[in-house]
């Protein structure tokens, strides 16, 4: 690949290094100049750009990017779309990360040019976390560093997810009279919620006092039907002839290891009886801030319960405590979680409009205040307090497309928008940035709604902590847009068809919060009548009229 500046009239099909504004239009960085490209850069008096010539046998950023990301095909992992060639990988399902320190040192020897980045070997992951990242760092890479950075990427143990497997488990609580009740119901409640997002369940709790001979009765009962048993003792262990690890020998167990280097966490024990392991857990478990017991338990639900020697080793990274010395991440402030609370806008543009009949045009080109519905959707969207907003495109995508010059959003082509909303949703939320924790879906035949309606729903959005799906409503009736949590975005995934958000409100997996915006949660235009009713003028000319007119309207930011 050549390097460097380049006159503008020897530019044509090359590739543009650095993003550039030709008039009213903005061509991005990594953007294949065309003969249109160069007119208009031609008439906006750029007679020079920096760009990158592709020798034989290169590949561009986002081909590169993508191809070693297909091989992450059957690791519980997915890739989101390329863009400026990154790609990012997400775990498909909640489990533990698992990487090989040498064979990721081994591909990023390869070429500079292509980096893979990841999370640490053994993190416990959630759906749709992001896992790591593929980033090719020039705008094209020669074709046999690719292959050799594709072998090494086929090999199985690299990067992969382990599914959590979801198990019934059992509590065990031992008492003492300084130990009080409410401390114990909270202790089960947490242990609970710790299990959930594997799908598993706690089935059984048992209170006995504080003594080996109590203990051991109740774990030899529960093994003989649950998955693993936690016990939780009222006094911490100090010895491995102590009371939790006494009682599992004395239930025909074995104990692997009394105390672990990892603190919060250091009086663990892990034992187990026949193939059901028995967790002693510290007292530090008892909180829900991360602690040793959340490291072994991640490994027991993925199926790989750690050895005595792998716990030895746990040292390094191992030192979670808070101290004053250092600041405490894990303390959330109303501030922090407003802050690290982001929504993405997802505008649907991608439908053929059937409702309007054949020959009146396409309602998304109409004519609303002297520009098109489409580009006036968007100024909604980007007049909002949302971090970015994306378009998804599909029927007319190149008229669409010429709709939205120079405004600073992405586009998204969703060529499969035949079979239904669905693929179009899939598409949009893919194109979001890992650092989005809600997604606005926003139809685009809504010319009612202003900016200040999607801050509503925003508002909304952080004030739940972003855990609930956000629905605009009229009074009672209920209506658009809504907001999708992160969490609900495996879920959307896995929807096909014409099938929206609908379809994940009425699963009642998320709590679900109406904010009333008044009778533009409900206008829509779907036949010409409506677009007339609305103040709108149907598309009556050749596209290029309407796309003329977006053109002019440019300027209005």
């Amino acid at each position: 690949m050549q390097f460097g500046p380049a006159p503008l009239h020897e530019a044509e099909g090359t590739v543009l290094a650095h993003s550039t504004s030709a008039g009213s239009r903005r061509l991005k960085k990594g953007h294949v100049l065309g003969a249109a490209d160069i007119d208009l850069l031609d008439q906006a008096g750029i007679m020079e750009v920096i760009v990158a010539r592709l020798e034989p046998g290169d590949v561009g950023e986002d081909e590169a990017a993508s191809t070693l990301a297909r091989a992450f095909t059957g690791a519980h992992i997915r890739a989101a779309n390329a863009s400026t060639g990154r790609v990012n990988l997400h775990a498909t399902r909640a489990g533990l990360f698992r990487a090989e320190p040498k064979l990721v040192d081994a591909l990023n020897a390869i070429d500079p040019a292509i980096t893979f980045a990841c999370l640490a070997d053994r993190t416990a992951v959630t759906a749709d976390e992001m896992v790591a990242t593929i980033k090719i760092i020039p705008l094209a890479v020669p074709g046999a560093s690719l292959e050799q950075a594709q072998s090494a990427v086929a090999a199985p143990d690299l990067a992969v997810v382990m599914p959590f497997r979801a198990v019934r488990a059992g509590l065990i609580a031992t008492e003492l009279p300084t130990l009080k009740t409410s401390v114990m119901d909270k202790t089960r409640d947490l242990l609970a919620a710790r299990l959930a997002p594997s799908g598993s369940s706690l089935v059984r709790e048992v209170r006995v006092p504080h003594d080996a001979g109590a203990v051991a009765p109740a774990i030899a009962e529960m093994v003989g039907d649950l998955d693993l048993v936690f016990v939780f003792g009222a006094s911490a262990v100090t010895d491995r002839d102590d009371v939790i690890p006494a009682a599992i020998r004395q239930a025909g167990g074995t104990v692997e290891r009394v105390g672990m280097p990892v603190d919060p966490g250091n009086l663990m024990v892990l034992g187990a009886v026949g193939d059901v392991t028995v967790i002693g857990a510290p007292g530090c478990a008892r909180s829900p801030r991360e602690n040793g017991f959340d490291w072994v338990l991640a490994r027991v639900l993925a199926g790989e319960p750690p050895s005595s020697r792998e716990i030895g080793r746990m040292g390094v990274g191992g030192l979670l405590k808070e101290i004053p010395s250092r600041p405490q991440p894990r303390q959330a402030t109303p501030e922090r979680t407003r802050q690290a609370l982001e929504v993405g806008i997802v505008l649907l543009a991608a439908g053929k409009a059937s409702r309007m009949g054949d020959g009146a045009g396409h309602k998304l080109l109409a004519v609303f205040d002297g520009e098109p519905l489409i580009r006036r959707m968007a100024r909604t969207a980007l007049g909002s307090s949302a971090k970015t907003s994306v378009v998804g495109t599909g029927h007319r995508a190149a008229d669409i497309a010429a709709c939205l010059a120079g405004l600073d959003l992405d586009l998204v082509e969703n060529r499969d928008y035949g079979s239904g909303m669905a693929s179009s949703l899939k598409a949009g939320l893919a194109a979001l940035g890992n650092d989005i924790s809600g997604a606005l879906v926003l139809l685009g035949d809504m010319p009612a709604l202003g900016s200040k309606h999607l801050d509503a729903l925003i508002a909304a959005f952080i004030a739940h902590e972003g855990r609930a799906i956000i629905r605009a409503c009229d009074g009672e009736r209920r209506g658009n847009p809504v907001i999708l949590p992160r969490a609900a975005f495996s879920e959307a995934m896995t929807l096909s068809g014409d099938v929206g958000a609908r379809a994940l409100i009425e699963s009642g997996a998320w709590p679900v919060i109406d904010v009333e915006i008044g009778p533009a949660a409900r206008l829509d235009v779907d036949t010409p009548e409506a677009v007339r009713l609305a103040g709108g003028i149907t598309e009556t000319g050749p596209a290029a009229s309407v796309l003329g007119l977006a053109k002019e309207t440019g300027h209005r930011q």
